[in-house]
């Protein structure tokens, strides 16, 4: 088994805790970080899918998933800043 392999599978089980804190919460702070690791993670296997199948695509593709997953992180931290009294 190749190394990308293993990387994939951890990446594949770190997927796992990101969704329960995703889906579980309790605050929205939590679950924007979760969010904001589960683009880390899409960007992670989008270069690992590029180092598997040699097609630079991929790259094009996790540049486009963290441009997004930065922006809305950053949204999201607008929105915060926002609501304080």
């Amino acid at each position: 088994m190749s190394p990308v392999w293993w990387l994939a599978l951890l990446a594949g089980l770190a997927t796992l805790p990101a969704m329960w804190r995703l889906l579980r919460g309790p605050a929205a702070a939590d679950r924007v970080v979760a969010l904001d690791l589960l683009f880390a993670l899409a960007v992670a296997f989008c270069l690992l899918a590029a180092l598997a199948s040699g097609r630079m695509e991929f790259i094009d593709i996790a540049i486009g998933l963290a441009l997004t997953g930065f922006v809305a992180t950053l949204a999201w931290a607008r929105l915060v800043e926002r609501r304080r009294p």
